[in-house]
């Protein structure tokens, strides 16, 4: 718990992500993303696309936010574009903000990027300051997401120290000193005067008279100043948190047998269920804690893709995480308690059973999912979604199996009518020999695997050109080429998805053929 003294020295730690979208992303489709691929996100912005947020391989490649998106490609013709989503982002700010909580309980978040901790009295539960820093810079870095902390003694000094600090040797004061003065968090106008006024960081403005400093910047930049170097403080408004689901047993005797501790964890998951019933909600996500009498504290996380109260598909997630575990669940000299918390939560009202007497289950797999995630990792086991690319094989995308996608519509023929895609797609498409009556034709007989096909029927061409707004990932340009699609029937009764790359005469001197797809 976080000191009640009024007289202990506060200290606060700040938490800055500054890739909080692009990271955001990479949660959702990790498998599909190359951290060294440049990526924007843009939105409109007075009748223009201007960058809002940028990963660390755009930054490095000259890119800045505010720029527009014409200059931006000009800089960097590979850069992937993705629309800005703010209310995303927040709510991933949101869960790490609850996962903050596990070092104090005065947490508030700073949108839309950062998070302010008061850590007074909390860093004797880490064994001070310097591990507390270390213990959560090392739990977000396992989530693979970017954070750079900085402690200070008021909340100001954490944040200017965590954005623009670069762990300077020195105390803090010297440390804020050497900030730039963007660190103040003025308007643009009040921090623009100030560096044309030859003020260029806090100690420039420090140096001169409060009274001048008002006069000339406005009263603000006093207020900011004094706040930054501790002259004046105010506490942080914590954000109200999430009631707690959590159940413990402590033991009045340590014990050291591993199978009593899992089945105390049965136990604590039909307690935790009664209160899911009460609550009409289903558990997402649970995490088993161990404290053994030494100090050390073992952690099993299980999810699941549906909100659930099945105590025994629960446990059995919990023996697969056991199983799975490349370090054995140690007791030592004894587990002293163990406790269970339902750390994501979501509504499950009661289900409609069926004329057994069974509830009906709203999805097949979800039991095998789950299975399978906890076994292999949750980011290994993915499912495809709708993705909107007139591009064929852009037209899906992966994301992680259980994280429940919103309901989606794939496109489907008409009754009776053939599917307007192939079920089988090569990727990437096959390269073919063509002979055709005139060179922008349709099919007559190709060559594929070394055997020659006789073409029957055909239908086309569909045309589908490229998506010009996106950056080429292609350095001759062969992605920005139109595609000419046939189905086409062999005279096997064999029926094929192939298309012509690039248009005769117009944009290639002699077109390639390629095989995409095969129809059932």
């Amino acid at each position: 718990m976080a000191s009640s003294d009024p007289a202990a020295p506060r200290r606060f730690l700040a938490l800055w992500f500054p890739f909080l979208p692009s990271d955001r992303l990479w949660l959702a489709q990790g498998h599909g993303l190359s951290p060294e691929a440049p990526l924007a996100f843009v939105e409109k912005q007075k009748g223009a696309m201007r960058l809002v947020s940028l990963n660390r391989a755009a930054v490095e490649a000259g890119l800045a936010p505010g720029l527009g998106l014409a200059d931006a490609r000009a800089i960097v013709p590979e850069l992937a574009i993705h629309h800005h989503d703010p209310v995303a982002d927040a709510e991933l700010l949101d869960r790490l903000a609850d996962r903050c909580t596990r070092y104090t309980p005065m947490v508030a978040v700073e949108p839309p990027d950062g998070i302010m901790l008061d850590i007074t009295g909390s860093t004797h539960l880490a064994g001070g300051e310097g591990p507390l820093v270390q213990a959560v810079q090392g739990h977000f870095a396992d989530w693979r997401i970017t954070v750079r902390l900085a402690p200070g003694s008021s909340a100001e000094a954490a944040h200017a120290l965590a954005r623009f600090g670069h762990g300077e040797a020195g105390g803090e004061q010297a440390t804020i000193r050497a900030l730039p003065v963007a660190a103040l968090a003025l308007d643009p106008e009040s921090e623009l005067a100030l560096r044309r006024a030859g003020l260029k960081t806090v100690g420039d403005v420090l140096d001169r008279p409060r009274k001048v400093i008002a006069a000339r910047f406005g009263p603000a930049s006093v207020y900011r100043l004094e706040r930054l170097v501790g002259v004046s403080a105010k506490p942080i408004v914590p954000r109200s948190p999430a009631p707690r689901r959590r159940f413990r047993r402590r033991f009045a005797e340590p014990i050291a047998s591993h199978d009593y501790a899992i089945g105390i964890v049965r136990e604590l998951l039909a307690e935790a269920n009664l209160r899911l019933v009460e609550e009409d909600l289903g558990g997402r996500a649970f995490e088993a804690r161990f404290f053994r009498v030494d100090g050390l504290v073992r952690h099993l996380r299980v999810e699941t893709g549906l909100p659930t109260r099945d105590e025994a598909a629960i446990a059995r997630l919990f023996d697969e995480r056991l199983d799975s575990l490349a370090d054995p669940l140690d007791p030592g000299f004894g587990f002293d308690s163990v406790e269970l918390e339902v750390l994501q939560v979501q509504s499950l009202k009661p289900s409609q059973e069926d004329i057994e007497g069974e509830a009906r289950s709203d999805s097949p797999l979800a039991g095998m999912l789950d299975i399978l995630a906890t076994r292999l990792g949750r980011n290994r086991l993915l499912r495809f979604g709708p993705n909107d690319s007139y591009i064929p094989e852009n037209g899906q995308i992966p994301s992680v199996a259980l994280d429940t996608p919103e309901a989606c519509i794939w496109p489907r023929p008409q009754v009776g009518e053939p599917p307007a895609r192939p079920l089988h797609l090569f990727d990437p498409p096959q390269r073919i020999t063509v002979i055709s009556e005139v060179p922008d034709g349709a099919p007559r007989r190709f060559r594929w695997r070394r055997k020659l096909h006789d073409v029957v029927r055909q239908e086309g061409p569909e045309r589908i050109a490229a998506e010009w707004w996106k950056g080429s990932d292609d350095p001759l340009g062969r992605d920005r080429l139109t595609r000419d699609y046939y189905r086409i029937e062999d005279s096997d009764g064999r029926r094929y998805w192939v298309f012509r790359h690039g248009l005769h005469a117009r944009e290639v001197a002699s077109p390639e053929w390629y095989l995409h797809g095969l129809f059932a």
